[in-house]
């Protein structure tokens, strides 16, 4: 049996002797199929189609690990490294031998984690790869797990992984949609890893909040400022969003109320 791969999501299915007749992911209105219908893959299909792992070092003890060519939403995944060990942030829908092995060649993996369903990718692939690492879900999202997996443990409100990373539960783009902190980055001024749960737009002095990227679906006040409660307590320089280069760098608080300020705002008649 295979574990097949929605092409459009990235999120790899429980093991089937054929392709599921649905994405429940893709169904939910936080994402679409396309016209043509659902469509799936195997990871060896996705490895013929020429796709291979792309690491690049971000800064001291971040890196970034992406699928060229992209699949499903495109985000790339965040390895952390700590002197407790290394946590992969968000997840995407492929994994190879390099990709692997550049992760163990950076101290290997100790835990996963991810902002929300979209990215779950083939978490459970990363998770074997490095003999069973856990894989963290909220409580709240369970139900988006497509392929379960005795690596999966539940967790709600906040969680310590490791010692220097919080995982922080806020709500807004699903239930459980979290942000990682990270006490450590950027030379003890901390940063702040969110997915989609607040993502950066392409002005990098801003960010944003939805329901629904691709359906264009905002979230109610009430929602933004429960999010930004989530996060009052930590402390950061830097925000990483979902896909390459989308990073505020400086003065990531800032970004996120005025952000907030002009959302809600806007959402509550303007001016």
């Amino acid at each position: 049996m295979e574990a097949y791969i929605c092409r459009t999501c990235g999120v790899q299915q429980a093991a089937s002797e054929r392709p599921p007749a649905a994405c429940a992911i893709c169904d939910d209105e936080r994402q679409y199929v396309p016209p043509a219908g659902q469509q799936w893959a195997t990871l060896a299909e996705l490895r013929s189609e020429g796709r291979r792992i792309v690491v690049r070092d971000l800064e001291p003890g971040l890196t970034g690990i992406g699928a060229d060519p992209p699949i499903g939403i495109g985000q790339r995944a965040l390895l952390v490294r700590t002197p407790s060990g290394n946590f992969l942030w968000d997840c995407l829908g492929f994994i190879d031998d390099e990709g692997i092995a550049a992760v163990r060649a950076r101290g290997g993996l100790h835990g996963i984690a991810m902002s929300h369903p979209h990215f779950y990718g083939v978490c459970v692939e990363w998770s074997h790869a490095f003999g069973g690492a856990p894989i963290y879900i909220p409580t709240a999202d369970r139900e988006w797990v497509m392929r379960p997996d005795p690596a999966i443990r539940n967790w709600d409100g906040t969680i310590e992984p490791l010692s220097g990373l919080t995982l922080i539960q806020c709500g807004g783009h699903f239930e459980g949609s979290a942000a990682l902190h990270w006490s450590a980055a950027g030379e003890g001024r901390g940063a702040l890893l969110t997915g989609d749960t607040i993502t950066v737009v392409s002005d990098r002095r801003f960010v944003s909040f939805m329901r629904s990227y691709p359906n264009d679906i905002p979230l109610p006040a009430s929602m933004v400022r429960q999010i930004l409660a989530a996060v009052a307590p930590y402390r950061f320089d830097r925000i990483y969003g979902g896909w390459w280069d989308r990073v505020v760098d400086h003065d990531g608080p800032a970004a996120i109320q005025r952000s907030a300020d002009r959302y809600i705002r806007w959402i509550s008649g303007g001016r």
